[in-house]
């Protein structure tokens, strides 16, 4: 088994753990067995990445290549500590940043350590003692937020040395690692709260939300990067109010007011009792509180109650409306229903949701640096709304995945003379349930901010994207709905992605010259309409015997 650099730093105390009444040999193999299997789990980070085969997933690192990105994500604090001499908002900024990021991984990845029951269930019925059991544990938690706060705040600290000296850097030090207790302790009561009121899927579900959001602020915040210069510039005064002792970032850019620049007003007094007091008594009460949590998470043992037929009513509207036939109506359900109730599924998709909602108000506000408002608002950039379709290759492609994929031998025992039943309902299930709340929040904010006159213009967006899934559908190579596992995703499928990009700005070119001609506009969407009522009722015509083997 791999030897840890941390484990032979560890050994170095060993005396002290025994004199704790830990059985420490027995505690370093806990510990050993726990960080390798840390390095065979995909994190969060690496969500959206193509997997090569599981051999060589487990060979890798996984843990240890995510902290690079952690800290290329790191940098985006940079500019902050060292803008200036406001450290309030400097620092403020930075401890909200790292709080979000520290939380939403410890959530997203680290739920495992948490809210780990195997240790009680496999470990406690062993001859090990509760003391062993629980330092292993404490010490796995400690280990990864060590790694990951160094690896996030490594860039900042080095700044902060370089440009405002030792003592700024050694508070900077002191209130990360209280961040990291106060972070942990709320992660905790946080999950006895919803332990409290409700059963393990509850929780599931909240994590499973958890790891989506991460995925989106990844590559939401990437965007920002350069942005963040900008603010070097602007000169900001700091206005205290009753409600900011709720705001953990600002009890934490305090200490760096008063204690180093002297700035003993009250407001500052008290986020700073705040930021040294919160945490360790937060800890304190953790601490006490732990039997309650050991036996709330026995509740993650059972799956509770399935879930029922949601929106059953809701699908059966929509889907007598949509559909032209039983057969289809009936795979119009069940995928609405896999799409929202598979976590796995929800993971690797919706994420590019969140891509399709924020690209085009990126380009849009990027726009705006340069132009008045007045001046966009009466021009052509509406047509960024074509970016929302940025999700329709990856969805498409995706829809043949499932981490319930072994159910698929259902297909065959279904008496359906051809597959395209099953494909129309699925990729309908798609727009509806997927792509039309993204298409209709833009769409009513792009009607607020360019007005009315663009109404048509939408509704050839939304011809234009029904073709366009469609083709997109044509062009990945073809198997049933959720029949595949998504350690089968293939690397060369990333090779069609490139081509239907293109297609779509040909879509989005195409319309913008018939927005030059008298009328073109109706024309173009008169077309479509003629375009898809073919291709919807032609482009499922599939054999049974291009599936066969995957169903």
């Amino acid at each position: 088994m791999r030897e840890f650099v941390s484990l032979k730093v560890l050994d170095r105390f060993r005396a002290l753990f025994e004199r704790l009444g830990v059985d420490y040999p027995l505690m370093r193999k806990i510990l050993q067995i726990k960080l390798t299997m840390d390095g065979r789990r995909m994190p969060t980070i690496f969500n959206q990445s193509a997997k090569k085969n599981r051999q060589e997933t487990n060979d890798q690192n996984n843990f240890v290549k995510s902290l690079g990105l952690y800290a290329l994500l790191g940098l985006t604090m940079v500019p902050f500590v060292v803008m200036g001499d406001n450290y309030m908002f400097q620092m403020s900024f930075v401890f909200g940043l790292l709080m979000f990021l520290v939380m939403t991984s410890l959530i997203s990845d680290f739920s495992t350590v948490l809210l780990d029951i195997r240790d009680r269930n496999i470990i406690a019925s062993k001859p090990v003692n509760r003391r062993t059991i629980g330092m292993a544990k404490t010490l796995h938690i400690l280990l990864y937020l060590f790694f990951l706060t160094v690896a996030l705040c490594a860039a900042p600290m080095i700044a902060a040395i370089v440009k405002h000296g030792v003592l700024f850097f050694l508070l900077f030090v002191v209130e990360i690692v209280l961040t990291d207790v106060l972070i942990v302790a709320v992660t905790a009561f946080l999950y006895m709260l919803i332990l409290k009121f409700f059963d393990g899927e509850k929780l599931k579900d909240m994590i499973n939300n958890v790891q989506i959001a991460l995925s989106i602020a990844i590559t939401v915040g990437y965007q920002f990067v350069g942005r963040s210069f900008d603010l070097m510039q602007l000169h900001i005064a700091f206005e205290p109010k009753w409600w900011q002792v709720f705001l953990p970032p600002l009890w934490f850019g305090a200490p760096f007011e008063w204690l180093l620049r002297g700035q003993a007003a009250p407001h500052f007094i008290v986020f700073t009792l705040l930021a040294f007091v919160t945490p360790i008594v937060s800890i304190l009460i953790y601490t006490n509180l732990m039997p309650f949590f050991e036996r709330s998470l026995q509740k993650l043992a059972n799956d509770g109650a399935k879930k029922g037929r949601e929106h059953s009513r809701w699908l059966d509207v929509v889907s007598r409306f949509v559909c032209s036939g039983r057969e289809e109506r009936t795979f119009f359900r069940f995928g609405s229903l896999m799409m929202g109730n598979e976590r796995e599924f929800k993971l690797k998709v919706y994420p590019s949701l969140g891509f399709s909602i924020v690209f085009p108000f990126i380009f849009f506000f990027n726009v705006l640096r340069t132009q008045p408002f007045s001046e966009i608002a009466a021009s052509k950039w509406y047509l960024n709304i074509y970016f929302c379709a940025l999700l329709i290759p990856t969805v498409v492609m995706m829809l043949r995945y499932s981490g319930k994929h072994k159910g698929a031998w259902l297909y065959k025992t279904m008496p359906l003379s051809s597959p395209a039943p099953i494909f129309r309902g699925t990729i309908k299930a798609f727009l509806v349930r997927l792509f039309m709340p993204v298409y209709l929040i833009e769409s009513a904010i792009f009607i607020a901010l360019f007005g009315a006159r663009i109404v048509p213009d939408l509704i050839v967006v939304a011809l234009s994207v029904l073709l366009y899934t469609v083709i997109c559908f044509r062009a990945f190579r073809k198997a049933l709905p959720f029949s595949e596992s998504f350690e089968a995703v293939k690397q060369n499928d990333g090779l069609i992605f490139l081509p239907l990009l293109l297609l779509l700005a040909l879509f989005a070119g195409v319309h913008l010259a018939s927005t030059f001609v008298t009328g073109g506009v109706y024309a173009y969407m008169a077309l479509l309409v003629v375009l898809n009522a073919v291709v919807w009722r032609k482009g499922f015509s599939i054999s049974w015997d291009n599936v066969r083997d995957k169903g």
